[in-house]
């Protein structure tokens, strides 16, 4: 067992020290931090529901296969490849959802050839942007969130771009 295993340890129970050499109720701070965490839990708790529900019903309707035919055009004009599209549109929603279909496109393309490097690129390189918005912003109660939607989306779409221009010219495919 080599020295990382006991990095966290060490530096808890150091906290838990030098808390307690300073004279601190560790526990009782302990208690209040678990609390607000509880309460931070149940406040985002509704948002999320929601938006699983809705990638749920998006997924098993068939909407995203009839978003990707509607988009396959456009994104291949671009050099994006069309099976990619799906893990494009549900990766700003979904991050389970999207690391499923990435590993569908994996088995299906295989890691190694122009899909599947995209794929993984896309997957690493942008954010499941309304799950972090909801998280974040449902815990500290902001309700109007400006133009963080907007510029967010505008990033993934910058990655999904990036991701097969990336792979074509760094990867030669």
């Amino acid at each position: 067992m080599g020295f990382t295993a006991w990095l966290i340890p060490l530096i808890i129970t150091g906290l838990f020290g030098w808390g307690l050499a300073c004279g601190v109720d560790v526990f009782d701070c302990f208690l209040q931090g678990a609390k607000e965490g509880l309460r931070t839990a149940a406040s985002i708790t509704p948002a999320l529901v929601c938006l699983l529900t809705a990638v749920t019903m998006l997924r098993a309707s068939g909407g995203l296969a009839v978003l990707t035919g509607f988009l396959r055009p456009a994104t291949e004009a671009l050099g994006f490849p069309a099976e990619a599209l799906p893990l494009a549109l549900l990766k700003p929603v979904s991050g389970s959802g999207s690391t499923a279909l990435l590993h569908q496109l994996l088995e299906q393309y295989g890691p190694d050839g122009f899909i599947g490097r995209v794929a993984s690129v896309l997957a690493a390189s942008s954010e499941t942007t309304f799950y972090a918005i909801a998280v974040y912003y449902g815990a500290v109660q902001v309700r109007r969130t400006r133009h963080t939607l907007v510029s967010s989306l505008a990033g993934d779409a910058a990655a999904m771009l990036m991701s097969a221009l990336s792979v074509r010219l760094l990867l030669g495919a």
